[in-house]
């Protein structure tokens, strides 16, 4: 939705290009001499089990903490065992569409990585990491397109929400600008919004970012079918990550993407090689698998991370299931990526080693990874400065 405090911000970040052209042509040219990077954040909302995710079938502890739900370790012949990645690592045999990128180098796992904070709350966990997508929309630097923060959904997350004029697109199919004034005044679209008590505001200036909507639509970005053979799962994640890659190579000026994918509370019946968690792993890394081969060359301005607001216990519970645990892992895909490594130094499994005698405990403080993405891939100065209170810490060394 594009809200019409956001269309004001429009209208006032475009007075400053008074006799220029609008900063969406603007953008559309610097794309045609070196197009501006991607980031691609996708949430799995609902703190997914990362040690099922990237097994770490070299800690003798992993599999005797889950007698019912520890994914086999890798094994020549046994297709339905962990994919192995280093020795001690290995993917979720779901994740299987994923191992061609891991050996090409462009796929890097960061384990043991989350919050400093204590919660094991989902809503307090999600908020601890909420708006620094929305800080990086305002960092990075000009020229700026309207859409170059886009949430794929029927509501902004609130990663997004600020002042960055962040929007989100239920559906390029059914795009529309719609304001949060009366329903009835709202579904007659942006140039209704446009006319009641902004004109003033917005005339000759505002008119750009009307332009700019325009020009998405017109831009006939929903009809690109995916390229390079790729399928995209039927899924919502599958559905938003090959909208995302719509606008990518309709070049609209898109810069911070962001969709979520639920599911991943997985408390009662987990599995292990099948199941619950399985399905989820098997539509997750068939819509990434499908992304990067839609995007093809592409790939090489566009990173995509992966997060989640925390990891789950150790140990199985009685249900067969997971709870709500700390420590978990995060994906790296696409250009720039130092691929082909797990990145984070491994706590271990050891009773004495778990935070609190029970989770996964975090060495790669999450806000290191994002703003190491955010310097190093979005070009944004003082990356730190995403997260208040924070001074910043050392670099994985995950990008190049």
């Amino acid at each position: 939705m594009l809200t019409r405090r956001a269309l004001l911000k429009g209208g006032a970040c475009a007075l400053a290009a008074v006799a220029a052209p609008p900063r969406f042509l603007a953008r559309a040219a610097a794309a045609a001499d070196g197009r501006r990077k991607v980031l691609v954040a996708v949430f799995q909302r609902g703190a997914v089990d990362g040690l099922s995710m990237i097994v770490p079938h070299g800690d003798r502890d992993y599999a005797a903490a889950r007698a019912a739900i520890a994914i086999r370790p890798p094994r020549a012949g046994d297709a339905g065992a962990a994919v192995d990645l280093d020795g001690f690592f290995g993917l979720h045999p779901a994740l299987a569409p994923l191992v061609p990128f891991w050996q090409s180098r462009a796929l890097a796992v960061v384990h043991a990585c989350g919050s400093p904070d204590k919660t094991r709350s989902h809503f307090d966990a999600q908020d601890y990491m909420d708006g620094w997508l929305a800080r990086a929309a305002m960092t990075v630097p000009a020229p700026r397109s309207p859409f170059r923060a886009v949430a794929l959904g029927s509501t902004l997350p609130r990663v997004l929400r600020g002042d960055a004029g962040a929007i989100s697109l239920a559906s390029l199919d059914r795009f529309d600008v719609r304001g949060t004034a009366e329903a009835a005044v709202a579904r007659k679209g942006f140039e209704s919004l446009y006319e009641q008590g902004v004109h003033d505001l917005l005339h000759g200036t505002g008119r750009e970012t009307f332009e700019a909507v325009r020009m998405l639509k017109s831009a006939n970005a929903s009809r690109l079918a995916p390229a390079n053979g790729a399928e995209y799962p039927r899924s919502r994640l599958g559905e938003s990550l090959r909208q995302i890659a719509q606008l990518i190579r309709a070049d609209v000026g898109l810069e911070i993407a962001f969709t979520d994918a639920d599911g991943w509370d997985t408390h009662v019946g987990q599995g292990a090689e099948q199941g619950q968690l399985a399905n989820r792993l098997r539509d997750f890394g068939a819509a990434l698998a499908a992304f990067a081969q839609d995007l093809g060359d592409r790939m090489t301005d566009v990173v995509v991370l992966t997060m989640s607001e925390f990891g789950r216990t150790v140990a199985e519970n009685g249900n067969r299931g997971t709870d709500h645990g700390h420590a978990t892992a995060m994906l790296l895909l696409g250009g720039g990526v130092r691929g082909g490594t797990v990145y984070g130094r491994w706590p271990g499994l050891a009773r004495e080693r778990l935070y609190e005698g029970r989770d996964l405990a975090v060495t790669t403080d999450f806000r290191a990874l994002f703003a190491e993405v955010a310097g190093r891939h979005l070009a944004i100065a003082k990356p730190a400065t995403l997260f208040p209170g924070w001074s910043g810490g050392s670099a994985l060394g995950v990008l190049s």
